[in-house]
């Protein structure tokens, strides 16, 4: 199951935040700072996949993600999703993206939030 999508920029400054399970606004915070510092030190040239951080389930979970240009795409996951279909989706997200905003970039998270948040499956709690 997915726990969250996260989308933050080469300096960790989020851009898209979307948490399927519940998590009050500091731990968010907290979990955006920890997942952005797990993923940016990775060199290029290893695989995409990596144990979640200690906040967001630790070894039960998956962080799996895509770095395009200057964006990190980080789906967090437990462990019975298959990375190799993450990784897909996260492609297919990507591309759902390049659709709505003819080439995404940072600027247009920024500026379409909402239609982002749509892309995501985003829903407003009533």
């Amino acid at each position: 199951m997915i726990k969250a999508i996260l989308v933050f920029n080469n300096h960790g400054k989020p851009r898209l935040s979307k948490f399927y399970q519940y998590f009050n606004e500091d731990m968010q915070q907290q979990i955006i700072k920890e997942t952005f510092q797990l993923v940016s030190k990775r060199d290029d040239n290893v695989c995409n996949f990596l144990e979640g951080g200690s906040l967001i389930g630790g070894s039960d979970y998956k962080l799996i993600y895509r770095h395009y240009a200057t964006l990190y795409f980080v789906f967090c996951v437990d462990s019975s999703e298959s990375e190799l279909g993450i990784l897909d989706l996260i492609q297919v997200f990507v591309e759902t993206l390049d659709k709505c905003f003819e080439n995404v970039c940072e600027l247009d998270l920024i500026f379409h939030a909402d239609a982002a948040h749509q892309v995501s499956g985003y829903t407003e709690d009533p």
